[in-house]
């Protein structure tokens, strides 16, 4: 069997999930090709991995053609589900949703893809994720749709012990725009050095080609006006390979990712975070919900309360008992929940079920 990825551009959750899934449905012998239309970071992950890069349909139609394609995912790119049928795919075409930032943004685009999906798709597919699959119900209700954790291999990315920090570090994942909610990291990060401990590290980790210019520059007089700058530090294009050494490394200063994004599908770095003993105090920002339970894999606070969101972290870095409860319940249930073989399973069954539908 082979199936076809398509994406935008490969950076962030999605280049990480094709990574990921495609490696292991290697393992049950389909054959999966990536297929951006832009270039982007994330191309450095992917060095073992057949990745094709182009948004010429010219292109495009040698590849399917070439490629001979027992399924063809396109992730979020619901325009491009007419391109592939106008292209001569005639296989099961999915469309597949990872996210769409903020809710408002999710219910207009996916109003959008009524005409496309309703006459070129054969399926949807998302990751638990409560919004999407409300609208999905909304919207599309004649359409087959599947649900599946994105699978994560946790014996691949896993803790490293690699030294220990003076003091905690604190880190934040994401793109510099207004849904990522990076402002929000910034004042929990100050009110943290003023009132907790003035040695604490702030890391932002970022793709600087994805920032929004005017999101930047602001953010840029944010860190003076709240004086971080002595305390903050950025992490651009750092190799996926590499982030189990930083996020281990954190876990380890006695500091966690903290995640302030307004809404998220399936956040990749949360995951991440949790199978290398890195805590998670995140925003209950709706996707998260099939990763993060309060108390067990991590904390939560609400969204826009810096108050609670200091007090959780204070107590994710002092309490000892808890923070030592949740790094091991977090790695025990990232290995239970989303191991790459049930992922597989879910998938090959949702491709033979569409063949049989046909």
């Amino acid at each position: 069997m082979k199936v076809l990825f398509a994406y935008y551009v490969p950076s962030g959750g999605v280049e990480t999930l094709n990574r990921q899934r495609i490696r292991a449905l290697r393992q049950r012998g389909v054959e999966g090709h990536c297929l951006y239309f832009e270039p982007g970071a994330g191309l450095q992950n992917s060095a073992d991995l057949p990745v094709t890069v182009t948004s010429d349909d010219i292109e495009i139609k040698r590849l399917l053609d070439a490629g001979r394609f027992d399924a063809v995912v396109v992730i979020s790119d619901y325009v491009s589900l007419k391109k592939f049928r106008m292209l001569g795919y005639g296989g099961p075409l999915i469309l597949e949703i990872q996210g769409y930032g903020p809710k408002a943004v999710a219910q207009r685009e996916l109003m959008q893809a009524i005409p496309y999906v309703e006459r070129y798709a054969s399926a949807l597919l998302n990751p638990y994720t409560p919004h999407i699959d409300s609208l999905f119900e909304q919207f599309f209700p004649g359409v087959p749709k599947y649900r599946m954790h994105n699978c994560f291999d946790s014996d691949a990315f896993a803790y490293e012990c690699v030294g220990f920090a003076q003091k905690p570090e604190i880190a934040w994942i994401g793109r510099i725009e207004d849904n990522k909610n990076w402002l929000e990291f910034l004042q929990i990060g100050a009110r943290l050095v003023r009132d907790y401990d003035r040695g604490i590290r702030l890391r932002m980790y970022e793709d600087p080609a994805l920032a929004v210019r005017e999101e930047r520059e602001r953010m840029e007089l944010w860190i003076d006006q709240l004086g971080l700058r002595d305390n903050l530090s950025f992490f651009p294009n750092i190799p996926n390979a590499e982030m189990r050494k930083h996020m281990s490394y954190i876990g380890d200063s006695g500091g966690f990712l903290c995640s302030t994004s307004k809404v998220e599908g399936a956040p990749y770095a949360i995951l991440e975070a949790m199978s290398c003993r890195c805590p998670v105090l995140t925003s209950d920002s709706d996707g998260v919900s099939s990763s993060i339970y309060h108390q067990r894999t991590g904390l939560y606070y609400k969204l826009g309360d810096i108050n609670q969101a200091y007090e959780e972290a204070v107590r994710l870095m002092s309490d000892v008992g808890l923070r030592a409860s949740i790094r091991d319940e977090a790695v025990a249930h990232v290995r239970a929940r989303f191991a790459p073989a049930g992922y597989c399973d879910g998938f090959l069954r949702m491709i033979g079920e569409l063949n049989a539908m046909r």
